[in-house]
Protein backbone atom coordinates (compact mmCIF):
# COMPACT_ATOMS: atom_id res chain seq x y z
CA UNK A 1 0.00 0.00 0.00
CA UNK A 2 2.53 2.49 0.63
CA UNK A 3 4.40 1.41 -2.14
CA UNK A 4 1.59 2.42 -4.58
CA UNK A 5 0.94 5.48 -2.41
CA UNK A 6 4.46 6.93 -2.97
CA UNK A 7 4.56 5.94 -6.30
CA UNK A 8 1.27 8.06 -7.13
CA UNK A 9 2.92 11.09 -4.99
CA UNK A 10 6.31 10.78 -7.34
CA UNK A 11 3.88 10.70 -10.38
CA UNK A 12 2.15 13.77 -9.49
CA UNK A 13 4.90 15.65 -8.74
CA UNK A 14 6.87 14.78 -12.35
CA UNK A 15 9.75 12.88 -10.15
CA UNK A 16 9.34 9.83 -12.50
CA UNK A 17 9.71 9.60 -16.05
CA UNK A 18 6.67 8.96 -18.11
CA UNK A 19 6.39 8.81 -22.11
CA UNK A 20 4.90 11.59 -22.90
CA UNK A 21 2.72 12.22 -26.26
CA UNK A 22 3.24 15.34 -28.38
CA UNK A 23 1.91 18.56 -25.82
CA UNK A 24 1.09 16.31 -23.08
CA UNK A 25 1.88 16.49 -19.42
CA UNK A 26 3.03 14.54 -16.65
CA UNK A 27 -0.16 13.64 -15.73
CA UNK A 28 -0.83 11.92 -18.82
CA UNK A 29 -2.12 8.41 -18.03
CA UNK A 30 -0.72 8.22 -14.74
CA UNK A 31 -3.30 6.79 -11.84
CA UNK A 32 -4.55 9.15 -8.52
CA UNK A 33 -4.63 8.51 -5.30
CA UNK A 34 -6.17 10.16 -1.86
CA UNK A 35 -3.88 10.86 1.06
CA UNK A 36 -4.71 7.03 2.06
CA UNK A 37 -3.41 5.33 -0.87
CA UNK A 38 -6.53 4.71 -2.12
CA UNK A 39 -7.56 5.47 -6.07
CA UNK A 40 -9.41 8.68 -6.00
CA UNK A 41 -12.62 7.40 -7.70
CA UNK A 42 -14.51 10.22 -9.06
CA UNK A 43 -11.90 12.58 -8.79
CA UNK A 44 -12.14 15.57 -10.84
CA UNK A 45 -9.05 17.45 -12.61
CA UNK A 46 -9.54 20.71 -13.69
CA UNK A 47 -7.40 22.43 -16.40
CA UNK A 48 -6.58 25.85 -16.02
CA UNK A 49 -4.87 28.82 -17.85
CA UNK A 50 -1.39 29.44 -15.76
CA UNK A 51 -1.13 32.19 -13.81
CA UNK A 52 -4.79 32.27 -13.09
CA UNK A 53 -7.13 31.65 -10.48
CA UNK A 54 -9.67 29.75 -12.60
CA UNK A 55 -9.84 30.76 -15.67
CA UNK A 56 -10.80 27.44 -18.22
CA UNK A 57 -8.02 25.97 -20.31
CA UNK A 58 -8.74 22.94 -22.88
CA UNK A 59 -7.65 19.62 -22.95
CA UNK A 60 -7.82 17.47 -25.72
CA UNK A 61 -7.98 13.51 -26.79
CA UNK A 62 -5.72 13.51 -29.35
CA UNK A 63 -2.63 15.55 -30.44
CA UNK A 64 -4.01 17.57 -33.54
CA UNK A 65 -6.87 19.36 -30.39
CA UNK A 66 -9.63 18.58 -32.15
CA UNK A 67 -11.67 16.65 -29.60
CA UNK A 68 -12.03 18.48 -26.01
CA UNK A 69 -11.96 16.47 -22.31
CA UNK A 70 -14.54 17.88 -20.20
CA UNK A 71 -13.56 20.35 -18.05
CA UNK A 72 -13.21 19.11 -14.94
CA UNK A 73 -12.50 16.30 -16.23
CA UNK A 74 -13.84 12.88 -13.87
CA UNK A 75 -11.59 10.33 -13.15
CA UNK A 76 -12.69 6.50 -13.43
CA UNK A 77 -13.27 4.28 -10.25
CA UNK A 78 -9.52 3.76 -10.18
CA UNK A 79 -8.28 7.48 -10.29
CA UNK A 80 -6.69 6.51 -13.87
CA UNK A 81 -6.04 10.10 -16.12
CA UNK A 82 -6.80 9.58 -19.42
CA UNK A 83 -4.14 10.36 -22.44
CA UNK A 84 -3.88 14.26 -22.52
CA UNK A 85 -2.79 16.99 -24.98
CA UNK A 86 -2.58 20.66 -24.59
CA UNK A 87 -1.04 23.36 -26.35
CA UNK A 88 1.90 24.67 -26.60
CA UNK A 89 2.93 26.56 -23.36
CA UNK A 90 2.22 26.15 -19.65
CA UNK A 91 -0.91 24.87 -17.68
CA UNK A 92 -2.24 25.03 -14.70
CA UNK A 93 -3.72 21.78 -12.75
CA UNK A 94 -6.39 21.74 -9.81
CA UNK A 95 -7.45 17.77 -8.49
CA UNK A 96 -9.96 17.56 -6.09
CA UNK A 97 -11.84 14.03 -4.99
CA UNK A 98 -15.22 13.03 -5.42
CA UNK A 99 -16.38 15.47 -2.60
CA UNK A 100 -14.99 18.65 -4.42
CA UNK A 101 -11.94 18.63 -1.22
CA UNK A 102 -8.52 19.89 -3.16
CA UNK A 103 -5.70 16.87 -3.48
CA UNK A 104 -3.51 19.18 -5.59
CA UNK A 105 -3.19 22.30 -7.54
CA UNK A 106 0.08 22.53 -9.51
CA UNK A 107 0.85 25.71 -11.46
CA UNK A 108 3.26 26.56 -14.69
CA UNK A 109 3.53 23.15 -15.73
CA UNK A 110 5.23 22.97 -19.07
CA UNK A 111 3.58 21.50 -22.15
CA UNK A 112 6.19 18.64 -23.17
CA UNK A 113 6.10 18.13 -27.25
CA UNK A 114 4.83 19.61 -30.35
CA UNK A 115 1.23 20.36 -29.19
CA UNK A 116 0.54 19.53 -32.99
CA UNK A 117 2.54 16.38 -32.82
CA UNK A 118 4.98 16.90 -35.99
CA UNK A 119 7.70 19.29 -35.82
CA UNK A 120 8.80 23.03 -35.79
CA UNK A 121 6.20 25.28 -34.08
CA UNK A 122 2.74 24.01 -33.24
CA UNK A 123 -1.00 25.25 -33.37
CA UNK A 124 -2.55 27.49 -31.15
CA UNK A 125 -5.08 26.69 -28.25
CA UNK A 126 -8.78 29.11 -29.12
CA UNK A 127 -8.54 28.49 -25.28
CA UNK A 128 -5.30 31.61 -25.21
CA UNK A 129 -7.21 33.92 -27.62
CA UNK A 130 -10.60 33.42 -26.59
CA UNK A 131 -11.61 32.06 -23.01
CA UNK A 132 -14.83 30.36 -21.93
CA UNK A 133 -17.52 32.91 -22.40
CA UNK A 134 -16.05 35.43 -25.28
CA UNK A 135 -18.05 36.53 -28.11
CA UNK A 136 -16.87 35.86 -31.54
CA UNK A 137 -19.06 36.97 -34.61
CA UNK A 138 -18.20 35.16 -37.69
CA UNK A 139 -19.92 35.40 -41.55
CA UNK A 140 -22.35 32.02 -41.28
CA UNK A 141 -25.02 30.97 -39.64
CA UNK A 142 -24.42 27.38 -39.21
CA UNK A 143 -22.95 25.64 -35.81
CA UNK A 144 -19.04 26.09 -35.03
CA UNK A 145 -16.80 23.95 -33.41
CA UNK A 146 -15.90 25.17 -29.95
CA UNK A 147 -18.37 27.93 -29.78
CA UNK A 148 -22.37 27.53 -29.63
CA UNK A 149 -24.56 30.77 -31.15
CA UNK A 150 -26.06 33.06 -28.57
CA UNK A 151 -29.56 32.53 -29.95
CA UNK A 152 -31.56 32.45 -26.27
CA UNK A 153 -31.67 28.54 -26.64
CA UNK A 154 -30.46 26.44 -24.34
CA UNK A 155 -26.97 24.04 -22.94
CA UNK A 156 -26.51 21.25 -21.03
CA UNK A 157 -25.23 18.04 -20.70
CA UNK A 158 -25.79 15.26 -23.09
CA UNK A 159 -28.78 13.63 -21.18
CA UNK A 160 -29.94 16.85 -20.55
CA UNK A 161 -32.30 17.43 -23.49
CA UNK A 162 -30.44 20.95 -24.53
CA UNK A 163 -31.98 22.73 -27.63
CA UNK A 164 -28.76 24.47 -28.88
CA UNK A 165 -26.07 22.21 -27.52
CA UNK A 166 -26.15 19.23 -25.45
CA UNK A 167 -22.61 17.87 -24.33
CA UNK A 168 -20.00 16.99 -22.12
CA UNK A 169 -17.84 19.92 -23.35
CA UNK A 170 -20.82 22.50 -21.84
CA UNK A 171 -19.66 22.35 -18.85
CA UNK A 172 -17.84 25.05 -18.37
CA UNK A 173 -19.53 27.74 -20.52
CA UNK A 174 -22.69 25.86 -18.11
CA UNK A 175 -21.13 26.96 -14.87
CA UNK A 176 -19.36 30.39 -16.72
CA UNK A 177 -23.30 31.67 -17.23
CA UNK A 178 -24.75 30.42 -14.09
CA UNK A 179 -22.41 32.51 -11.93
CA UNK A 180 -21.70 35.52 -14.14
CA UNK A 181 -25.75 35.77 -15.11
CA UNK A 182 -28.66 35.15 -12.31
CA UNK A 183 -31.25 35.96 -15.09
CA UNK A 184 -30.26 33.28 -17.20
CA UNK A 185 -33.25 30.75 -16.89
CA UNK A 186 -31.96 27.15 -15.41
CA UNK A 187 -34.40 24.47 -16.25
CA UNK A 188 -36.73 23.75 -13.03
CA UNK A 189 -34.99 26.71 -11.45
CA UNK A 190 -31.54 27.10 -9.90
CA UNK A 191 -30.26 24.65 -7.25
CA UNK A 192 -27.01 25.34 -4.85
CA UNK A 193 -24.66 25.58 -7.59
CA UNK A 194 -23.67 25.13 -10.81
CA UNK A 195 -21.59 21.97 -10.57
CA UNK A 196 -24.75 20.52 -8.93
CA UNK A 197 -27.57 21.58 -11.20
CA UNK A 198 -24.75 20.40 -14.41
CA UNK A 199 -24.57 16.77 -12.86
CA UNK A 200 -28.59 17.22 -12.44
CA UNK A 201 -28.57 17.01 -15.99
CA UNK A 202 -30.40 20.67 -16.33
CA UNK A 203 -30.23 23.65 -18.72
CA UNK A 204 -29.54 27.15 -18.82
CA UNK A 205 -30.35 29.50 -21.14
CA UNK A 206 -27.86 31.06 -23.55
CA UNK A 207 -28.15 34.98 -24.15
CA UNK A 208 -30.30 35.89 -26.77
CA UNK A 209 -28.46 38.65 -29.33
CA UNK A 210 -31.19 37.58 -32.11
CA UNK A 211 -31.80 40.70 -34.21
CA UNK A 212 -30.01 42.76 -31.27
CA UNK A 213 -26.78 45.24 -31.78
CA UNK A 214 -24.09 45.31 -29.22
CA UNK A 215 -23.25 47.96 -26.62
CA UNK A 216 -21.35 48.57 -23.44
CA UNK A 217 -22.45 48.74 -20.21
CA UNK A 218 -22.92 51.91 -18.86
CA UNK A 219 -20.59 51.64 -16.00
CA UNK A 220 -18.48 48.88 -16.66
CA UNK A 221 -16.90 49.05 -13.65
CA UNK A 222 -17.09 53.03 -13.84
CA UNK A 223 -19.81 55.51 -12.48
CA UNK A 224 -22.85 55.23 -15.22
CA UNK A 225 -21.96 57.33 -18.02
CA UNK A 226 -25.21 58.38 -19.47
CA UNK A 227 -25.38 57.43 -22.71
CA UNK A 228 -27.85 54.82 -21.80
CA UNK A 229 -30.94 55.28 -19.41
CA UNK A 230 -33.79 52.98 -18.47
CA UNK A 231 -35.88 56.47 -19.63
CA UNK A 232 -35.32 55.58 -23.52
CA UNK A 233 -33.66 52.20 -23.14
CA UNK A 234 -36.53 50.81 -21.61
CA UNK A 235 -34.74 48.97 -18.73
CA UNK A 236 -31.12 49.10 -16.52
CA UNK A 237 -28.38 50.01 -18.45
CA UNK A 238 -26.20 48.66 -16.37
CA UNK A 239 -27.48 45.27 -15.61
CA UNK A 240 -25.45 42.62 -17.47
CA UNK A 241 -27.50 41.08 -20.42
CA UNK A 242 -30.36 44.01 -20.28
CA UNK A 243 -31.83 43.91 -23.45
CA UNK A 244 -33.94 47.39 -24.82
CA UNK A 245 -34.64 49.98 -27.90
CA UNK A 246 -36.63 49.07 -30.49
CA UNK A 247 -36.82 48.99 -34.42
CA UNK A 248 -39.51 51.56 -34.16
CA UNK A 249 -41.71 54.13 -32.55
CA UNK A 250 -44.92 55.49 -33.50
CA UNK A 251 -44.78 59.68 -32.47
CA UNK A 252 -47.26 60.95 -29.69
CA UNK A 253 -48.25 64.60 -29.05
CA UNK A 254 -45.89 64.95 -26.49
CA UNK A 255 -43.06 63.72 -29.20
CA UNK A 256 -44.57 67.78 -31.21
CA UNK A 257 -42.38 70.65 -30.90
CA UNK A 258 -44.72 73.14 -28.28
CA UNK A 259 -46.21 75.58 -30.47
CA UNK A 260 -49.95 77.90 -30.11
CA UNK A 261 -51.86 78.44 -33.14
CA UNK A 262 -52.89 82.20 -33.93
CA UNK A 263 -55.67 83.54 -36.79
CA UNK A 264 -58.77 85.31 -37.26
CA UNK A 265 -62.62 85.10 -38.45
CA UNK A 266 -64.17 87.56 -40.22
CA UNK A 267 -67.85 87.08 -40.31
CA UNK A 268 -70.90 88.90 -41.67
CA UNK A 269 -73.96 89.13 -40.35
CA UNK A 270 -76.90 88.52 -42.75
CA UNK A 271 -79.64 90.69 -43.13
CA UNK A 272 -77.76 93.80 -41.31
CA UNK A 273 -78.10 95.65 -44.37
CA UNK A 274 -82.31 95.78 -44.23
CA UNK A 275 -82.02 98.03 -40.60
CA UNK A 276 -81.71 101.22 -39.66
CA UNK A 277 -80.62 103.11 -36.64
CA UNK A 278 -83.76 104.57 -34.91
CA UNK A 279 -82.24 107.37 -32.26
CA UNK A 280 -79.56 104.61 -30.96
CA UNK A 281 -82.46 102.34 -29.17
CA UNK A 282 -83.92 100.27 -31.55
CA UNK A 283 -83.45 99.09 -34.99
CA UNK A 284 -86.36 99.52 -37.16
CA UNK A 285 -86.54 97.79 -40.81
CA UNK A 286 -87.91 98.71 -44.09
CA UNK A 287 -91.51 97.50 -43.30
CA UNK A 288 -91.40 99.53 -40.27
CA UNK A 289 -90.82 96.39 -37.41
CA UNK A 290 -88.40 96.71 -34.97
CA UNK A 291 -86.86 95.01 -32.36
CA UNK A 292 -84.48 95.61 -29.10
CA UNK A 293 -81.14 94.98 -28.71
CA UNK A 294 -79.77 93.05 -25.92
CA UNK A 295 -76.73 95.18 -25.66
CA UNK A 296 -75.76 98.66 -26.25
CA UNK A 297 -77.55 100.58 -28.81
CA UNK A 298 -75.66 99.78 -32.33
CA UNK A 299 -73.40 96.59 -31.29
CA UNK A 300 -74.51 92.98 -32.23
CA UNK A 301 -72.34 90.10 -31.11
CA UNK A 302 -71.80 86.69 -33.60
CA UNK A 303 -70.38 83.39 -32.47
CA UNK A 304 -69.26 81.38 -35.57
CA UNK A 305 -68.36 77.77 -35.71
CA UNK A 306 -66.57 75.69 -38.43
CA UNK A 307 -65.03 72.36 -38.94
CA UNK A 308 -61.47 72.48 -40.45
CA UNK A 309 -60.14 69.71 -43.02
CA UNK A 310 -58.21 66.77 -41.39
CA UNK A 311 -54.73 66.97 -41.38
CA UNK A 312 -51.39 64.60 -40.80
CA UNK A 313 -51.30 60.92 -41.44
CA UNK A 314 -52.35 57.77 -39.91
CA UNK A 315 -49.56 57.19 -36.99
CA UNK A 316 -47.39 55.24 -38.63
CA UNK A 317 -44.11 54.09 -36.40
CA UNK A 318 -41.16 56.08 -37.68
CA UNK A 319 -37.91 53.22 -37.98
CA UNK A 320 -35.29 54.17 -35.97
CA UNK A 321 -33.04 51.12 -36.43
CA UNK A 322 -29.55 52.52 -37.40
CA UNK A 323 -27.48 51.13 -40.45
CA UNK A 324 -26.15 47.63 -40.00
CA UNK A 325 -24.99 44.72 -41.19
CA UNK A 326 -26.03 41.22 -39.84
CA UNK A 327 -23.88 37.81 -39.11
CA UNK A 328 -24.00 35.30 -36.50
CA UNK A 329 -22.67 35.58 -33.19
CA UNK A 330 -21.17 33.24 -30.76
CA UNK A 331 -19.77 32.37 -27.13
CA UNK A 332 -16.72 30.03 -26.39
CA UNK A 333 -17.43 27.02 -24.85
Amino acid sequence: MLKRFFLALAITAGLLTQALGAGSISLSLSQQFDSLGRPLNGGKIYFIQAGTTSTPQNAYQDSALTLPWPNPLTLDTAGRVPQLFFADGNIKVRITNSAGVSQLVADNILVVGASSGGGGGGTVDATTVLATGDLKVKYGTGALSGFVRANGRTIGSATSGASERANADCQSLFEYLWGADANLSVSTGRGVSAAADWAANKTITLPDWRGRALAGLDDMGNSAAGRLTASYFGTSAIALGAAGGAESKTLLTANLPAYTPSGSIVSTVGGLSNFQRNNGDVLVNNTGSFFVPQSNAGAATVTSTFTGTAQGGTSTPVAIASPMMLATIYVKL
